[in-house]
């Protein structure tokens, strides 16, 4: 079994919300900071392998983050918020896993429609 140094609820919970404000103040060295090398993304529209791929992206879409409920349980953090995508928003689902005191993997659901409508008015 791996050890994954258990965080507490509250810890982890710190760590994620940190991680939210560094992104909507665009900050990403201290939101790269929050993240381990090896962090893994899995959404709706794609997938990444590893926090320099995703990143590289998140840097170029800057996206805006409103919380308006968090969950915790242990290592794993889930957030209810809206997204704002610049072109639409879309209320999102996010679940953090953290291994050893950092986020090691974010799976994200949406409901695309906004997003694909906002896409067919250009």
């Amino acid at each position: 079994m791996e050890n994954q140094h258990k965080t507490s609820d509250n810890k982890a919970r710190e760590v994620v919300l940190a991680y939210i404000k560094a992104l909507n103040d665009e900050d990403f060295e201290a939101a790269r900071k929050l993240v381990n090398h090896d962090l893994t993304f899995d959404g709706v529209l794609g997938k990444r392998d590893g926090a320099d791929a995703y990143f590289k992206d998140m840097e170029k879409m800057k996206f805006k983050y409103k919380v308006h409920k968090v969950f915790s349980d242990g290592n794993d953090v889930c957030l209810f918020y809206d997204v704002d995508m610049g072109s639409a928003t879309a209320l999102t689902s996010g679940w953090y896993h953290l291994k050893y005191g950092k986020i090691s993997s974010l799976k994200v659901i949406f409901d695309p429609r906004p997003i694909l409508e906002a896409s067919n008015k250009k």
